[in-house]
């Protein structure tokens, strides 16, 4: 039982710092692009979303 707990931490905080890498990358990417902070806090909202958009895109 401990294992199962131990194990669904990991992936807790592995999604959480995903998550958190995600919007960071985000954010530079739009900002170096677009050279608007407005735009980087929505795409950093977007988050993997915006990265995944922005390899297909370009």
């Amino acid at each position: 039982m401990s294992d199962n707990k131990n194990k669904t931490t990991i992936v807790h905080k592995t999604v959480k710092s995903g998550i958190t890498f995600g919007s960071a990358l985000a954010m530079v990417i739009s900002y170096t692009t677009w050279k608007s902070i407005g735009w980087a806090i929505i795409h950093g909202l977007l988050s993997w979303i915006y990265v995944i958009y922005f390899i297909i895109r370009y």
